[in-house]
């Protein structure tokens, strides 16, 4: 039968391969060490636990709540951008309560978007980002993710060769899954560029508090005027290791605000209330829970780059973000993502993201997660290099690591 339309204009699914290679090895008996999905296996903090158990039961906390989000967390929200980035946003009008920012950019773009409208989405890039807006019967057309100079150069000739004129341009840094990490003089180029061309800015700034020097990565609002065309997405899941609560934020234009929270007072009721009242305990709380997070995925970025260098495979450190965007080793390169990645999980017990998943530039390339401890890291770089030394050539030979036990 004929597919319905909005899902012809998904394609299939390209980590299915990897995951069921992930599932026929387990069956197996395989150990399987997954750095596929982000997926952050920390505990969430005890406080905000504490705050949920607490709220839990008590009068009217079972009905319906806020689509856009109960006026205490929209005001802890507007509070951490004030603290965090020294800016300052009206509760009321400038910030709606998400569940989790996948759904407030997909429901953003259902929000601004009419047929065949153009967005420029960076590629590779979080699928989401494009598929939000194919969803709405939108049009993408890709621009580069790296923020150098030449990434305007690209904009304007996307700018100039789109009908018709594109409304919007998505960024997202520390960027998922290449890490890239934007400068406040970058955004006040972009910013600059989107007024001038009139068209909109959705950041994504889901991994802000995951950064591994001094630098904390800006949010693109702190550039003055900023908010007369941007709206940009934040997420409790990494910061707080909270990714199964689904709460996140989107803040910013007036316009673009009202019309999220207008499509999302039709579509949800908000998160349950006890979770919203815990994500404010979050947000209002003590810092030493990100601190530590940070700390943690430095520990495991660091034992990645050492393990898997002297295993063979040379991986640039990440400077944010959970992810490592690792080149595929040269003999292995003309596999492709996808079939590099299932030999992974076949010969050598690893799980990664195939980079095609992320876009067709993203070819090339894996996204490493960094969602296990060090001695598990090490443990996958130990199989790493026996498959790496068995060579593309006699791969049909090895008996997968899961037989040998």
């Amino acid at each position: 039968m004929e597919e319905f339309y909005r899902v012809r204009r998904l394609p299939p699914y390209v980590f299915e391969q990897v995951n069921r290679a992930k599932a026929v090895a387990r069956n197996a008996g395989a150990d399987i060490i997954d750095l596929g999905m982000g997926n952050p296996d920390l505990p969430a903090p005890a406080h905000v636990i504490e705050k949920m158990k607490e709220t839990l039961g008590k009068s009217r906390t079972d009905r319906y709540s806020a689509s856009r989000g109960i006026p205490g967390l929209r005001r802890a929200q507007a509070a951490y951008y004030e603290r965090r980035f020294g800016v300052k946003l009206n509760p009321d009008t400038q910030v709606v309560t998400t569940l989790g920012s996948k759904e407030g950019f997909a429901n953003v773009a259902q929000a601004i978007t009419a047929p065949g409208d153009v967005v420029l989405v960076p590629n590779p890039s979080y699928p989401i980002h494009a598929f939000g807006f194919l969803m709405a019967g939108g049009t993408i057309r890709a621009v580069p993710s790296e923020p150098v100079p030449g990434f305007f150069s690209a904009l304007e000739h996307a700018i100039q060769h789109s009908i018709p004129k594109p409304i919007a341009v998505v960024v997202c840094y520390p960027a998922n899954p290449t890490a890239y990490v934007a400068s406040l003089d970058f955004y006040k180029d972009l910013v600059a560029f989107a007024k001038k061309h009139g068209i909109f800015i959705l950041s994504d700034l889901a991994y802000s508090e995951v950064y591994f020097d001094d630098n904390p990565p800006p949010s693109v609002l702190q550039v003055p005027g900023a908010i007369d065309v941007t709206v940009e997405f934040t997420s409790l899941s990494k910061t707080y290791s909270m990714p199964g609560w689904r709460i996140g934020f989107a803040v910013g234009n007036d316009r673009i605000i009202a019309a999220l929270g207008r499509v999302k007072s039709y579509l949800d009721y908000g998160a349950f209330t006890p979770i919203q009242v815990a994500a404010s305990a979050a947000l209002n709380g003590p810092d030493d829970c990100i601190r530590e997070m940070r700390e943690t995925y430095k520990r495991r970025r660091d034992a990645l780059v050492d393990s898997f260098g002297r295993a063979g495979w040379d991986i640039p450190p990440p400077a944010a973000s959970m992810f490592a965007w690792a080149p595929i080793p040269e003999p292995f390169r003309t596999l492709g993502s996808i079939e590099f990645a299932t030999l992974l999980v076949e010969k050598a017990e690893l799980a990664v993201s195939p980079g095609i998943g992320f876009g067709e530039h993203g070819e090339g390339f894996v996204r490493i997660a960094l969602v296990e401890n060090e001695q598990r890291i090490r443990q996958a770089a130990r199989n790493v290099r026996r498959f790496l030394e068995t060579g593309p050539e006699k791969l049909h030979n090895v008996v997968p690591l899961a037989t040998r036990r």
